[in-house]
């Protein structure tokens, strides 16, 4: 049986009235329809999950109603099994939710005939090692942050790329971005847009002590290894939603990751995002 999962931002009025229309369409298509909590609290509750087990459950594809950091928390919970996602944007400037609520049903419909385009992009896997011991480990669609704790001081950390020094360097912090990252945190810091298709990573520092600490473009077929210096405490972001502290001797490695986040996209370039979300002439 063909089954779909719906995966929503709390708090957006208008899903009171999309949701019931998303489940009637996909129940009159013979979709089996699953859910995580936050659309179970529209008052709309059958076969509920925990957001992080609907992977499992293995649906046909994820529709994400909400804005861009509403996908991200998605693309965490399906993206390993593969499931594609089609991204409903709610939000504001949604650069990945591009899809608009108005078109939802017909894009609805192109995924249903299997006539949508699907874009592959590219997942960072982010480990934390204590002692050479791993700790935790995650997975980010847009960026990997090394930053300060709520005390106003720069931190100190070293860089390695495949085990060579890149620099030592005093700063607010450090954004690793996959090319869909790009377009957020990095770019704000002074970052490069980097093409969704290209095989690279970006290093970003933010507000760095030395103004020669530049932004890096490199392969993502490489190891990046972020260590603070003694004494030095920081924390460790995913994705901004994800987090929590990590202090001296502790390493952040950053690599590519196996799987990719399939999302469902409209006809149309990256360029034609950027001239409708940042303006560009």
């Amino acid at each position: 049986m063909k089954s779909a999962a719906i995966i929503s931002k709390p708090a957006k009025n208008e899903l009171h009235a999309v949701i019931p229309e998303v489940i009637d369409w996909l129940t009159k298509r013979d979709y089996r329809v699953l859910m995580d909590q936050q659309t179970a609290a529209y008052g709309v509750a059958q076969n509920v999950f925990p957001r992080y087990e609907l992977g499992w459950e293995n649906p046909s594809f994820a529709i994400v109603l909400g804005g861009d950091g509403t996908l991200l928390s998605a693309a965490r919970a399906v993206a390993r099994q593969g499931i594609p996602i089609l991204a409903i944007n709610l939000g504001s400037l949604g650069f990945l939710t591009e899809v608009p609520l108005p078109s939802l049903f017909e894009t609805l419909a192109a995924v249903d005939a299997g006539t949508c385009p699907i874009e592959a992009r590219s997942v960072l896997e982010a480990v934390l090692r204590r002692g050479g011991e791993i700790m935790e480990r995650y997975y980010a669609l847009n960026d990997v942050v090394v930053g300060k704790t709520a005390l106003a001081r720069l931190i100190r950390f070293d860089l390695h790329v495949e085990g060579s020094l890149v620099y030592t360097c005093r700063a607010d912090g450090l954004i690793v971005a996959t090319p869909t990252g790009s377009t957020a945190y990095s770019l704000a810091a002074g970052g490069p847009v980097v093409v969704p298709s290209t095989e690279a990573f970006v290093i970003t520092p933010v507000s760095p002590h030395s103004l020669t600490h530049r932004p890096l473009v490199l392969s993502d077929k490489v190891t990046i290894r972020i260590q603070l210096s003694k004494d030095e405490e920081g924390f460790l972001s995913i994705d901004g939603q994800v987090g929590f502290p990590i202090s001296e001797g502790e390493v952040v490695e950053c690599r590519r990751a196996a799987h990719t986040v399939k999302l469902f996209r409209k006809s149309g370039s990256f360029f034609a995002v950027l001239h409708d979300k940042l303006k560009w002439g």
